[in-house]
């Protein structure tokens, strides 16, 4: 059922009606994004097409990964031992927000198919993701400033990450 948003996210102006009641929705290739517990903050990147020589072989170097994801220690026990349930949802009810695979519906959606993941440090392996265990996710907010694609999920919930202020506007 469409519902909207616990925590109303700031908008640009006319996409306020992204935290209004929606099913929300992920790509394949970008479901490695919420292999995490709902609340767990996470910053995960990736090189594009755009990403420049220099930005690749300081961030990248010789990884066979296709993402990195960081998350905090703090939140290591629940990713290991947590479940999420995977749904399967029938495309034509959705539209493309055309941002890192999202798609929403304004429509309640009926499921195809529903799965548990039980092991969700082996879901992230089978997608290419490479899991770096930190302190704090707030040194990360250089990322921001690079070519690779990065993605920051519930980063509120991230330690010191309000406090900090990398010189980036993030605050």
């Amino acid at each position: 059922m469409p519902r909207p948003a616990r925590i109303s996210a700031k908008r640009p102006i006319g996409d306020e009606w992204l935290n209004g009641p929606l099913v929300w929705a992920i790509d394949e290739l970008h479901q490695p994004m919420y292999l995490f517990p709902r609340d767990c903050p996470r910053v995960l990147c990736w090189p594009t097409p755009t990403t420049t020589p220099e930005d690749y072989e300081r961030w990248w170097g010789e990884r066979s990964s296709r993402i990195i994801a960081h998350i905090e220690w703090t939140w290591l026990d629940c990713l290991a031992t947590g479940s999420l349930h995977r749904y399967e949802l029938p495309e034509a009810k959705f539209m493309s927000l055309h941002d890192a695979g999202m798609w929403v519906s304004r429509l309640p959606v009926a499921p195809i198919k529903c799965e548990t993941l039980s092991d969700l440090l082996a879901e992230l392996r089978g997608h290419g993701v490479e899991l770096r265990i930190m302190e704090s996710l707030a040194s990360l907010k250089e990322l921001w400033k690079t070519s690779l694609h990065v993605s920051g999920i519930r980063l509120r919930n991230a330690h010191n990450w309000e406090s900090q202020d990398s010189g980036n506007g993030w605050k």
